[in-house]
């Protein structure tokens, strides 16, 4: 019946209360707001013990509000209030602690300073620090199992790795009488079986670093001289650039010629092979590619640069040629164009430094002379500069690293330092000295732990500078026992 009649009056109204319980008291004409305003007032002061009270309702009321019960908070992990400030002169103990008491639970007393001593409404710094918990016994976190240093706090790193260790001393010296102090020749090179080639005045000769035997490949006579040395890949054979613009091939373990080849005008200082192609460069600004397998001196002719060719490398996959020149300009080309895909103009001086990163494709590396003084980074998908780093001398040579992502450059004026860096941080690992001329020659081992370094000083110096593959632990310095010179020749 009850129910019947809320249905009619359309009011919703509680358990327990009816209509008769509300009135509708409209404002007075007389009064200053419009009589469409209503208020809606209860009658019964009764009533309202009964909506107050949920307990004395015979129904459960849902609410959709929810407080917290601080006993259950773990407030004290924060610690909320570890420091008070000094409580004020006369101030009341029994009110603090009933304030205390009031606002945090009386469960919570263990958390704040003796009373008397602090105010509630003046939290230290730290608020809302966390602190960490100490498990009981029965916790499968216990320290009892992972141990005291164990926990998930943020405070709780790794101590940073130490820096690799890079000897500062070369572990072998080699005198090399002759060795020119010219930026644009190339004059060493290091063989994939572990033969160091190097050019002297007009003579070849081959040092073998397993047991340090020195063996004479050739001599070109008074008329001539050495200008590039070259190791194919699978190190047999040797390509030798002369004065004279010849290019000649060698086979490195019977010290035979295999092949001379010519084209050149002038004299050939830079070679370069991929898997079946011998490009050279010139000082009359021409590239020439050889195939030795067919009769003509050369299958194909680049012609881009405007002086002299110095710098000359092919990428890993043998698809791109990057050459530089001492009209600084960066060219590259592809196997099948007579015209370079990229000209990259960005140097300021003569560009003999180029290197292709092992570990990235299309990542191409190129140092500029000494008005320049940069290693330039770039993307030859797009031809974009990656990156660009003022090194404050010279760059004569780069190489990257086989066994970590890290390069070395050698430099000449005015330092004549060797400076390993990482990429692509380029924060540098190691800078080493010990050379009094400009370090213009620049070869690295099978095994891409070492390098050796030429300069006009008439030294080839061995550094180990790159840890191994399988164990990239520090390289431990071999001291001086091993800084005695030996003749190359």
């Amino acid at each position: 019946m009850e129910s019947s009649q809320r249905r009619k009056s359309g009011l919703n109204l509680p358990a327990g209360m009816n209509e008769t319980s509300l009135r509708l008291e409209t404002s007075s004409p007389s009064s200053p707001c419009s009589s469409s305003f209503r208020s809606i007032s209860i009658s019964s002061p009764r009533m309202i013990s009964s909506l107050s009270s949920p307990s004395s309702s015979k129904s459960t009321i849902c609410s959709d509000r929810f407080i917290p019960c601080r006993s259950s908070s773990r407030l004290h992990t924060f610690g909320l209030m570890e420091k008070e400030s000094p409580a004020k002169e006369g101030g009341n103990e029994a009110y603090c602690r009933l304030l205390k008491s009031e606002l945090f639970g009386s469960d919570f007393g263990s958390c704040f300073s003796p009373a008397g001593q602090g105010s509630p409404m003046s939290p230290n710094k730290n608020m809302l620090r966390f602190k960490t918990e100490h498990s009981g016994p029965n916790s499968p976190y216990s320290p009892s199992i992972l141990g005291h240093d164990s926990g998930f706090s943020s405070e709780a790193s790794t101590p940073p790795k130490p820096p690799r260790k890079v000897p500062k001393t070369p572990h072998k010296v080699l005198d090399a009488p002759s060795l020119q102090d010219d930026f644009y020749l190339n004059l060493v090179d290091w063989s994939s079986q572990n033969v160091l080639a190097v050019g002297l005045g007009t003579c070849v000769y081959l040092w073998t670093a397993s047991n340090s035997k020195v063996t004479k490949l050739c001599d070109l006579g008074p008329n001539d001289s050495v200008c590039a040395v070259q190791w194919t890949r699978e190190g047999s054979y040797i390509s030798i650039g002369t004065n004279l613009g010849q290019v000649q091939v060698w086979d490195g373990t019977q010290c035979k010629k295999v092949r001379t080849v010519g084209g050149h005008q002038t004299r050939t200082g830079v070679l370069a092979w991929n898997s079946r192609i011998l490009s050279s460069g010139s000082r009359d600004r021409n590239i020439l590619q050889h195939d030795l397998r067919v009769s003509s001196d050369y299958v194909s002719k680049l012609v881009g640069h405007k002086s002299e060719v110095c710098g000359l490398k092919w990428s890993h996959d043998d698809r791109e040629l990057a050459s530089g020149g001492n009209d600084n300009q960066l060219l590259v080309w592809n196997q099948h164009s007579q015209q370079p895909i990229l000209k990259l103009t960005e140097h300021t001086a003569a560009v003999k430094a180029i290197a292709w990163s092992p570990h990235q494709s299309n990542l191409l590396a190129s140092g500029g002379g000494t008005a320049d003084r940069c290693i330039r980074f770039w993307n030859t998908t797009n031809g974009h500069q990656l990156n660009n780093i003022d090194t404050g001398s010279q760059v004569c040579n780069l190489s990257w690293s086989k066994n970590v992502n890290e390069i070395v450059s050698t430099h000449g004026y005015s330092q004549n330092q060797i400076m390993v860096w990482k990429y692509p941080s380029m924060a540098k690992v190691a800078t080493l000295t010990g050379h009094s001329f400009r370090v213009l020659y620049l070869a690295m081992s099978p095994d891409g732990q070492t390098i050796v370094t030429g300069a006009g000083d008439e030294t080839l110096r061995f550094w180990n500078v790159f840890p191994s593959v399988k164990t990239p632990t520090p390289v431990k310095d071999t001291g001086l026992w091993s800084l005695g010179r030996t003749y190359i020749r």
